[in-house]
């Protein structure tokens, strides 16, 4: 994804000018909805998350990379299920939760959501360090 690429949200012409949401943004919405879903233990940041958020700083679009190509927006989620779940039922509201919080949000639509499950958090375990994968 490259520094420069902003959506331009489609709208009937008002005459008052356009908006544009930055891929960013996208990655902020949907981490907060992926990790608002019960069974979500953490999502997967990379080494540069974990020093922001040492640093004081919540980094809300943590474990999600937002693609932009011709054929759409591509969502990719990273994230840590708690012990006993369900993984195809909470991979599915992730899913259902972040293509409903960018509809609300912004009226886009994303033409993927792709959940990848990195690990499982057990109760009596501490959270993983970010320091040990990049995405």
């Amino acid at each position: 994804m490259s520094e420069n690429q902003i959506l331009e949200m489609n709208q009937e012409n008002t005459g008052l000018g356009k908006v544009e949401i930055a891929p960013e943004v996208i990655e902020v919405i949907a981490g907060i909805a992926a990790s608002e879903v019960e069974g979500v233990s953490q999502m997967r940041g990379n080494f540069a998350t974990g020093v922001v958020e040492r640093l004081g700083k919540k980094n809300h679009g943590k474990g999600v990379k937002v693609e932009l190509t011709e054929e759409g927006i591509k969502v990719d989620v990273y994230c840590i299920m708690k012990f006993g779940v369900s993984i195809p039922a909470v991979a599915q509201k992730i899913q259902d939760n972040i293509r409903q919080a960018l509809l609300n949000m912004t009226a886009l639509e994303a033409q993927e959501v792709n959940i990848h499950v990195v690990g499982i958090q057990f109760e009596n375990q501490k959270p993983e360090s970010d320091y040990e994968q990049e995405i």
